[in-house]
């Protein structure tokens, strides 16, 4: 608890801070606790030096006597150097200190505060005189404010009135000049006013008076910059009337209708002369060089006028002249009902599509691979095309390269029509446009946008979409599209789609922007025309087509070679026709870049199909049961080579010819089977590298969905080759074994001979063995069903296989030696009567029958290993065949072989 003073206390008044008794607490506590108050080293090699306290005299930079709140304890803590006596001397210097401080800062400031109360002696007195005279002042002052009011409302008054009277005088100004520029627009149009009965003459176009002293170049040119400057004068009575009709003027709406004259005389000239331009510039009669001279003038005066349209805003009249002089007439006499001299195909009506129905082909070459539409041919000689113009400026036509289609040839009549007569005023309209919309100032990068906002809000020139794609668009799909369109001969449908686009590419080729192109294709005609194309109908057809020539190949469930060329990749031809389904959706033929989804989702239906057709396949394979029956891995013989799928055969008798007969089928068709969906995984590999990744599109996560569903495609596909390599392995492992069966009469054989001799090469028997496994092959024979798989299967088909035939060797082995060793045993069991040289002579002959069976069975094992070697088997390092060297190399047992164990 803090020490709190009592007030009461007598020795407070000598001792308020009670400084003796903190003094007393303080040596009891050292006196108790000494080591606590001593004062540790820095560290230990300081240990035996004492610094002295530091002596800090108190001053007003003390912190504990700066604090708002004074802590006695932490005061006295600071200084526990100092004893008390001369902590309470230094505190009353301290206090003596501040004691003449005050005193001297009251003297310093005590001269000032008395000298002050003497100076403001009689103020108030003085303060009423000088405010006495502030209210004569105020009233002055606010009077000459009042009539200073006055002055300047009067001020504006008249600044007001001279507003309204310079605005009326601006605006009768305005007024005059719209008089004047109507009165002027009238005398250069040389419109007749209509109280002049006298002139009341048919009206004679402007363009055609005044100037018909000139020739008609200079004529024609002197009109275009004529009606350019009565464009230049029209804009700017559009400004002054607008200007004038936001005030109300009446004089604007009683001249409205001398405007709208000049508006309609204006365009009728300006069509006029557009006209007479079209048609100068269109023909091609004539001398060549006058006619290049005046096709360089007729340009200059075109560029004119299409200036004076846009300055006008009128694009659409320009379009419409340009159509109904140039282009309407030429595609009249070229795109009518009989222009393709072709009977019309019948009409299949649009039905709707279901994503889940495919479509088919008809005749065709299955492995032509699809293209883009590129089948141009540029126009580099002019004796090929001489109706065109020679001019260099000109852009190359691209011709389609199909002369004998009635179709291309219609096509390219339009593209040469448009190359010569519409290029080069589709490229004057985009220069025109371009300059009116760049504006002083403009910078490079904000030019295009501009270009674009301006045709989004329909201005400029728009000639290749309104003009030259709405009449020929409109011309197919009237006069020709019942034969265009016709879906009913899929074949004939596909031609002319792809000439068509390849006719459209073309088209755009020639468009003087990217901007036009995109302006043509966002217009309504060119939509009707891509929808009047029925293509899920087209993709019905080819899909029954397809479909329905593969079902028929597939609708008998078995597996039988085909007697083909070895170079046909695929050995049924069930799985020849699937993969000429596959090839006919991609190709040129068949498939259409707009069908590419479609035809990808049929593409791996029809891997489905082909692998649920295996499947049915081998379900009806009749296998022997019998046979399977009997094959099992003996139990005294147990190799680490040997494999738990695949059941070793037992000692089992020839199989009968039937059970031999279905085995041959069924090789035949499980190697049938493998070589076909290898073929098939290696094909559809390639097609999808080089063809159908190229066509499919390669945004989006779709294009790794794609791959991803082929390959799963393809691992279903691929899965029913370990069971059908497993069984194979089974039937060629039994045969093998029914050859090596012969091993264990070798004794017999050898005892049984009247002419005994040494064994110089092995039985007879060997060589045939592995001889299944080589027919399987075709090693050394033709015509076995293997023969397509040795790349691929023929090293591990005859690793397993000999791993099994050698692990029935050695069991054959140790039965022959359990066998002779219980003979052994029942021959000395047998009591034998006594003979001077008949005991000898017999041991001695058996024994020499030993060696020659242990002489036979290391010539057979040698030259199995030697068969097995020609197979591409590593006997060296075989550890069943090591095994089975080890045993008959043995000299420890009957004919030198080796007990069980080393077997093992």
């Amino acid at each position: 608890m803090a020490y709190s003073p009592n007030p009461k206390s007598p020795s407070l008044a000598r001792d308020p801070y009670e400084l003796e008794r903190l003094a007393e607490e303080l040596e009891t506590r050292e006196s108790i606790h000494p080591r606590a108050y001593a004062q540790q080293p820095k560290d230990e090699d300081e240990t035996d030096l004492h610094e002295l306290p530091v002596y800090i005299p108190l001053s007003h930079d003390n912190k504990y006597l700066t604090t708002e709140d004074f802590n006695v304890e932490e005061f006295l803590l600071s200084r526990s150097h100092t004893s008390l006596p001369d902590l309470r001397s230094e505190l009353r210097d301290y206090l003596s200190v501040l004691k003449e401080e005050l005193v001297k800062l009251i003297n310093d400031d005590y001269e000032a505060f008395i000298s002050l109360s003497t100076d403001l002696k009689d103020e108030g007195a003085r303060l009423e005189r000088l405010k006495r005279p502030l209210g004569g002042l105020k009233s002055q002052v606010l009077e000459s404010r009042k009539e200073l009011q006055l002055i300047q409302n009067a001020i504006q008054e008249k600044l007001k009135q001279r507003s309204i009277l310079r605005e009326r005088e601006s605006l009768l100004h305005l007024l005059l000049k719209i008089s004047e520029s109507i009165t002027r627009l009238e005398s250069l149009l040389l419109i007749t006013l209509p109280e002049q009965d006298g002139l009341k003459e048919s009206k004679i176009p402007s363009q055609l008076s005044g100037i018909d002293e000139q020739p008609d170049e200079k004529g024609r040119g002197g009109r275009a910059k004529h009606l350019a400057r009565v464009a230049v004068e029209y804009t700017q009575l559009l400004y002054h009337t607008s200007k004038a009709r936001a005030e109300k003027c009446v004089f604007v709406d009683e001249v409205q209708w001398q405007i709208d004259r000049i508006q309609s005389t204006l365009s009728s000239d300006l069509d006029h002369l557009f006209a007479t331009i079209l048609s100068t510039l269109t023909d091609t009669k004539g001398d060549s060089r006058a006619s290049e001279l005046e096709r360089a003038k007729c340009i200059a005066d075109l560029t004119e006028c299409l200036r004076t349209y846009d300055l006008l805003g009128l694009w659409r009249d320009a379009e419409d002249v340009l159509r109904r002089e140039v282009v309407r007439g030429f595609i009249k006499k070229t795109v009518y009902p009989g222009a393709l001299a072709a009977p019309h195909s019948p009409i299949i009506p649009h039905t709707p599509f279901h994503p889940s129905e495919p479509l088919a082909t008809g005749a065709f070459h299955p492995r032509t691979p699809y293209t883009p539409f590129t089948a141009f041919v540029s126009k580099n000689d002019q004796q090929n095309h001489p109706n065109l113009g020679s001019t260099s400026e000109l852009p190359q036509a691209h011709l389609l390269q199909d002369s004998d289609d009635p179709l291309s040839k219609l096509y390219n009549q339009l593209l040469r029509f448009i190359e010569q007569d519409l290029s080069r005023i589709m490229d004057v309209a985009e220069k025109v446009s371009v300059k009116a919309v760049a504006r002083p100032g403009d910078k490079d990068g904000a030019l295009p946008s501009a270009i674009e906002e301006s045709r989004a809000g329909g201005r400029g020139f728009q000639i290749m979409a309104n003009v030259v794609w709405d009449e020929i668009g409109k011309a197919i799909m009237d006069e020709i599209g019942s034969v265009v369109f016709a879906v009913g001969r899929p074949n004939d449908f596909r031609k002319n789609y792809e000439t068509t686009q390849a006719f459209i590419q073309s088209l755009e080729l020639m468009a003087p922007t990217a901007n036009a192109i995109e302006t043509m294709r966002s217009h309504p005609i060119y939509t009707a025309f891509e929808q009047s194309w029925q293509l899920p109908v087209y993709f019905q057809l080819r899909w029954k087509e397809i479909i329905g020539k593969l079902e028929n190949s597939l609708s008998v469930t078995r597996l039988e070679m085909s007697l083909k060329a070895e170079s046909d990749p695929f050995a049924t031809s069930e799985a020849h026709a699937v993969w000429t389904a596959i090839c006919t959706c991609w190709s040129a033929e068949v498939y259409i870049p707009d069908l590419c989804p479609r035809f990808w989702r049929l593409t791996l239906q029809i891997l489905n199909r082909y692998r649920s057709w295996i499947d049915e396949c081998l379900a009806r394979i009749d296998y022997i049961p019998k046979v399977s029956a009997g094959l099992g891995i003996d139990k005294t013989t147990n190799s680490p080579q040997s494999r738990s799928s695949t059941p070793i055969p037992s000692a089992a008798e020839d199989p009968s010819a039937e059970a031999a007969a279905i085995e041959d089928a069924t090789l035949r068709q499980y190697a049938a089977a493998i070589i076909d969906i290898q073929a098939m995984r290696s094909k559809m590999k390639t097609i999808w590298d080089q063809e159908i990744s190229m066509l499919l599109p390669e945004v989006g996560p779709d294009f790794i969905k794609a791959e991803e569903a082929l390959d799963s495609v393809l691992s279903k596909l691929t899965a029913l080759i370990p069971s059908m390599s497993s069984q194979i392995i089974t039937i060629l492992t039994r045969r093998c074994c029914v050859t090596l069966a012969p091993v264990k009469s070798i004794p017999t054989q050898f005892r049984a001979m009247s002419n005994k001799r040494n064994p110089t090469e092995a039985s007879y028997f060997v060589s045939s063995i592995l001889r299944p496994v080589k027919q399987f092959f075709a090693i050394g024979t033709s015509g076995g069903p293997g023969s397509r798989l040795g790349t691929d299967f023929l090293d591990v088909y005859s690793t397993e296989i000999f791993n099994s035939v050698t692990q029935r060797y050695i069991s054959y082995l140790v039965g022959m030696k359990k066998t002779e060793e219980s003979l052994k045993r029942l021959k000395k069991g047998k009591k034998t009567p006594f003979s001077l040289f008949g005991s000898a002579a017999a041991k001695d002959e058996e024994g020499k029958d030993e060696e020659r069976i242990r002489t036979q069975m290391i010539l057979d094992a040698e030259a199995f290993g030697k068969d097995a070697q020609s197979l591409g088997i590593k006997t060296d390092t075989n550890e069943a065949f090591q095994a089975l060297i080890e045993m008959v190399n043995a000299n420890d047992g009957v004919y030198g072989i080796s007990s069980i164990k080393a077997s093992r």
